[in-house]
């Protein structure tokens, strides 16, 4: 995937036109050559959420080492409360969760004063039916040492079931709090010349546990939505974790698994859309080579199509997102179908890696339900006191697949054994 051809009328979402002096970040005002700063970044979005009735920021969080958590909302006039957002239509950009890949945080930035002060028609449309929210700094003190992890050595977007760090505790609320629709996770890669080096690489959840509805639209906007509008600007694009052959067939698979504790798969079981994007990092001819700012404005500019890409998508496609991912989450509570511990939606598991008749709930002892009471509250897992003291977490709730993949014994990613209860 994917070749050039032509894009339906409206699948690009078309960059908007801004005041006539808008704030700029420290990025577009060095041309590409310098990477915004987080100072830069403050002064920025203070900037926006000074002169924009559309746009809001708030400080959610701190970082191991006391940096602020932003989140930025933009709609129609800046959302009033959490409340309003989760019963509304909502996307959620994530931005940065690696603190050395900077592309996806400057096109979140740069989106979100777009959003912010465009008079486009369409485009007002959009906000006034849909809440565009954005963490653009997902890690900043990555972003402060130029490092993948965060300040405590962990790869925040490996820690989305457990919930170690400051840093996906954020995600996980803002995912239960605004319940958003699709979420959409910015990254970049380092290619290997000649097999996996396209300009934008993207893919869906793949976990096996997802509500096929959501899997299939989350595959249809990566595939017939995002990557050919990255083509359709003249950037050449491919599935995350595919090594392709010189004519463009696929050899092998070297990620792109369905682990639950990364987002892409995490919100797909949280009952959103989910898509990866990652921009290419390296040179793609000799002129981006020895001029630096142009690589680092095609890595911004690939992000940002496929970005708007996603909005367009969400603008034209509101009400069918909104109805899957609104009967994904009353089919968990309600049903009772077979949970995989293993494999992706390309890869079976085993045989004993699957229950098909899987417990109603686990029973935790009072000490395991203290300790992991932090992690199943911001998964959004409800939970029952016992009157012996334990507690009972019922499988029949929306957060069902997020039950069996932290307290079965069997999970990869197990938070602590629960006692499986029978459905008797």
């Amino acid at each position: 995937c994917c070749s050039k051809g032509s894009v339906p009328v409206g699948r690009l979402w078309r960059r908007h036109a801004i005041t006539d002096d808008p704030a700029r970040t420290g990025f577009e005002l060095s041309g590409g050559a310098a990477w915004t700063t987080l100072e830069q970044e403050q002064q920025f979005l203070q900037a926006l959420d000074a002169t924009s009735e559309r746009l809001s920021v708030t400080e959610a969080g701190r970082t191991a080492q006391g940096r602020p958590l932003q989140v930025v909302a933009v709609g129609a006039s800046a959302p009033a409360d959490a409340a309003a957002v989760a019963r509304g239509s909502s996307v959620l950009f994530t931005c940065t969760q690696h603190g050395d890949e900077p592309s996806g945080r400057e096109a979140c930035l740069s989106l979100a004063r777009d959003l912010a002060t465009t008079t486009d028609a369409a485009t007002l449309e959009l906000l006034r039916r849909t809440t565009v929210l954005f963490v653009p700094t997902v890690n900043p003190d990555g972003v402060a040492a130029n490092t993948r992890q965060n300040s405590q050595g962990v790869d925040v977007n490996r820690d989305h079931l457990l919930l170690r760090t400051a840093e996906a505790q954020l995600i996980a609320r803002l995912q239960r709090d605004l319940r958003p629709d699709v979420v959409h996770d910015l990254h970049e890669y380092g290619p290997t010349p000649g097999t996996y080096d396209r300009d934008l690489i993207a893919l869906w959840p793949r976990n096996r546990n997802l509500d096929v509805r959501v899997h299939d639209l989350s595959r249809e906007l990566t595939e017939q939505e995002v990557l050919p509008a990255v083509e359709a600007g003249g950037n050449s694009t491919g599935i995350y974790g595919y090594y392709y052959d010189a004519a463009g067939d696929v050899v092998a698979q070297q990620a792109g698994d369905g682990q639950e504790r990364i987002l892409r798969n995490t919100a797909g079981l949280r009952h959103s859309l989910g898509i990866l994007v990652e921009a290419s990092n390296a040179p793609a001819d000799a002129l981006e080579e020895a001029n630096p700012a142009l690589l680092n404005r095609r890595r911004v500019d690939t992000q940002v199509t496929a970005a708007r890409a996603t909005l367009g998508t969400v603008a034209e496609q509101r009400a069918q997102i909104a109805d899957a991912t609104a009967a994904s989450a009353i089919r968990s509570a309600l049903e009772r179908g077979p949970v995989s511990f293993a494999g992706a939606d390309n890869a079976l598991p085993s045989p004993d890696q699957v229950d098909l008749d899987p417990p109603c709930g686990y029973r935790l002892s009072a000490q395991q339900a203290a300790d992991a009471a932090g992690t199943l509250a911001l998964q959004g897992i409800r939970t029952e006191i016992q009157p012996d003291g334990s507690v009972l977490v019922p499988a029949a709730q929306e957060a069902r697949d997020l039950v069996h993949l932290l307290l079965d014994e069997r999970a990869q990613e197990e938070l602590t054994a629960g006692e499986p209860v029978d459905c008797a």
